[in-house]
């Protein structure tokens, strides 16, 4: 596992920071909610084996810039098409965690003509659940509490605790050390208030209010996969049997002793199944024709979505 370097370009006047690496058919990978490339970094070189490989910081995330601006998914999904653009990538396999999923699959509907393959890890946009921690950034007061969390002593302490919970190996804890980034990114009010505007676009006190249930007909002329953790703490691994539901033809994979990151837990395997599902179907073939026949069909299937499903849905 190398240090990647991190690259810069400046799109509509804001800075992004990416990660390229290998060569061959390009697969762009979205990180989650509060993190950064970085959270690629065990399976970055394995992928690039076979693949050339795009990690962005998204915006208000990481490196890049944390401007007042459109944190919506589908301004992130703008955001990645412009980014190809200016790196001269014309069609990749969209590759989404968590958050990054949600945008993963906005990407994939606003932009399919640049879209081969679509893979979604413990994605959001699958149901209403998401864990409690998450719906509090939507809280009044968030951003004052969390700078009082975050405080030098305050937050050094806080980053050894979790630290050390995590070291314990405890399946509750497995995660930690990836919440303890997150946490000691909050130091910045920037950081702060980017992520608050990104949760509050997705996430009310009800759950996500994101869902991909209205829209998953169109999976039909695209590849898709899934792959969960099956000790998920932070979005349900159910969600993945919702996209089983919702796209009879993706591939569902969930992997034992895995939590909300499975590509950190099990690095090779998560890069086995990348490799296997691109290299064993076809990437998408953009047909105009097509794409409105599945327009013009498609309401008559958005409605046997599963009950959790509509009411996801319902809240958007």
């Amino acid at each position: 596992m190398s240090e990647h370097e991190v690259q810069y370009v400046t799109v509509h006047g804001h800075r992004r920071a990416f990660v390229r690496a290998g060569s061959g058919p390009a697969l762009l990978l979205l990180h989650g909610l509060g993190c950064d490339h970085t959270t690629w970094t065990p399976v970055i070189d394995r992928l690039a084996r076979h693949h050339t490989v795009i990690a962005p910081d998204l915006l208000g995330h990481g490196r890049s810039d944390k401007p007042r601006a459109d944190y919506s998914v589908g301004g992130y999904a703008n955001g990645m098409r412009d980014l190809l653009t200016v790196l001269g990538v014309d069609r990749v396999t969209v590759v989404g965690h968590s958050f990054g999923g949600g945008v993963a699959m906005q990407f994939a509907y606003q932009f399919p003509e640049r879209t081969e393959r679509l893979l979604l890890v413990a994605s959001g946009g699958l149901g209403p659940e998401v864990s409690p921690a998450i719906r509090a950034i939507t809280a009044p007061g968030f951003h004052q509490v969390m700078g009082a969390l975050t405080l030098p002593g305050v937050r050094h302490a806080g980053v050894i605790g979790l630290k050390a919970l995590r070291a314990t190996g405890l399946k509750a804890t497995r995660d930690l050390d990836e919440v303890a980034t997150i946490y000691d990114s909050f130091a910045d009010p920037q950081t702060r208030t980017a992520i608050r505007h990104v949760v509050r676009a997705v996430v009310d006190w009800r759950g996500q209010v994101v869902t991909m249930a209205d829209r998953a007909y169109l999976t039909d002329a695209m590849p898709m996969a899934v792959v969960w953790g099956a000790d998920d703490r932070v979005i349900p691994a159910r969600h993945a049997e919702n996209a089983a539901f919702l796209a009879p033809k993706a591939r569902v994979e969930i992997l034992p002793d895995a939590g909300h990151f499975p590509h950190k837990d099990h690095p090779e395997r998560f890069a086995r199944i990348v490799h296997d599902f691109v290299r064993t179907t076809q990437p998408a073939v953009y047909s105009r024709a097509r794409w409105r026949s599945l327009l013009r069909s498609g309401d008559q299937g958005a409605v046997t979505a599963p009950l959790g499903l509509v009411e996801g849905a319902a809240g958007a």
